[in-house]
């Protein structure tokens, strides 16, 4: 079934302990539309500045990623962030970040688009998520992210964003900010109360948490990886995967999230594996399969 991102496309600098990747591609429904795009056809939906170096078509010619949905804004410059990572990795400090294109007006949803059935709504203000959704016909399920700043700053627009969507997928600390409870568990239980169906809190290194309106409850640890060179976009990787499963499949029921869930696990364990979209783009989908198949093997008991 048809699966629409939209989200930032960026400039990233990231400086690991395992080197420093300058001006390299980023961007949440860069991130997103790859990971899908092993499993579904994408239609990104976003917009660069005249200055963004990147081709995309050449980025995604051998994936089915529909780009008809971008815009190149001949009077503005492309989305910017600057961030290091440091001892464990498990979490990003910015540096600079330079919004450009992203303050600016969001990108029309094209006619091509609007019939969409699954839609996910990467991290930006919840005001102009719920401006896009709003241009969707008819969709089946809609995923959306969120951040802290949003939380602190734009919380009733977000809470009348989760009034409209399906799923919310949260790190553990917007989860509980969200929420205002420290237990994940009944964080979880609180956002649900807001609106959404389903609950994704990813925890990083610690794996994910699920949990729906119905009291069902999944946990899964992180794919135990030994290369990690740069998690950026790992949660994003996470989510591309887990929504481009439930659109090849076309259903939401508990079993196909879960199943999901694996493979957006497995998703972000290659993501981390080098700069940039590179442990993203050197592998196959046998290699996702294969993957899948030793989390299922070494979390069965």
């Amino acid at each position: 079934m048809p699966l629409l991102v939209t989200g930032s496309i960026g400039i990233d600098t990231v400086s690991t302990p395992y080197g420093v990747s300058e001006n390299c591609l980023g961007g949440s429904a860069v991130y997103f539309s790859m990971a899908a795009s092993f499993f579904c056809g994408v239609r990104l939906l976003g917009a660069v500045g005249a200055d963004c170096p990147f081709d995309l078509a050449e980025v995604f010619a051998d994936r089915n990623v529909d780009l008809r949905g971008l815009e190149t804004r001949a009077l503005s410059r492309t989305f910017r962030w600057k961030g290091s990572y440091h001892d464990t990795m498990s979490a990003a400090i910015t540096e600079n970040v330079e919004l450009n294109v992203l303050a600016e007006a969001p990108p029309e949803v094209p006619d091509e688009y609007k019939d969409s059935r699954f839609v996910f709504l990467a991290n930006t203000a919840p005001a102009l998520q719920l401006q896009l959704l709003e241009q969707i016909e008819n969709p089946s399920f809609v995923a959306a992210d969120t951040m802290n700043c949003w939380i602190d700053s734009r919380l009733d627009d977000l809470k009348a964003l989760l009034k409209k969507i399906d799923a919310v997928i949260i790190n553990e600390d917007e989860a509980r900010m969200l929420a205002k409870e420290k237990n994940l568990i009944r964080a979880a239980e609180n956002i649900l109360g807001m609106g959404p169906v389903v609950a994704v809190i990813k925890k990083g290194e610690s794996g994910s948490l699920m949990c729906n309106n119905k009291g069902d409850k999944f946990v899964l640890p992180a794919f135990p990886a030994t290369q990690i060179k740069d998690p950026t976009g790992a949660g994003d990787s996470f989510a591309g995967a887990l929504m481009g499963y439930l659109a090849e499949v076309g259903k939401t029921d508990f079993a196909s999230l879960k199943t999901a869930i694996v493979y957006g696990t497995v998703a972000a364990s290659f993501a981390i594996a080098d700069f940039s979209l590179t442990g993203l783009t050197s592998i196959s989908k046998a290699d996702i399969d294969s993957r899948f198949e030793t989390l299922r093997n070494i979390t069965q008991f």
